[in-house]
């Protein structure tokens, strides 16, 4: 489902664009497609910051010793 969105610029503005064959819907509806996608990152990005500055690191050896479990169980 779509909504409206309504934007007011000078008539001068749209006459420009329409001279140089600019669909200003098309170029407005891709703009703010960017746009919340970037914010979606932006706020994945930062609850990702959020998560791994409270993860504690893990044993110093840990990752060897999993790995040596690992192969050792085959």
């Amino acid at each position: 489902m779509s909504v409206v969105v309504s934007v007011r610029v000078p008539r001068e503005v749209k006459e420009e664009l329409e001279r140089s064959g600019i669909n200003v819907a098309e170029e407005v509806r891709r703009y703010l497609e960017a746009l919340a996608a970037r914010e979606r990152r932006r706020r994945l990005m930062e609850e990702w910051d959020r998560l791994l500055g409270e993860a504690k690191p893990s044993p110093r050896g840990f990752a060897a010793g999993s790995v040596r479990e690992d192969r050792d169980s085959r």
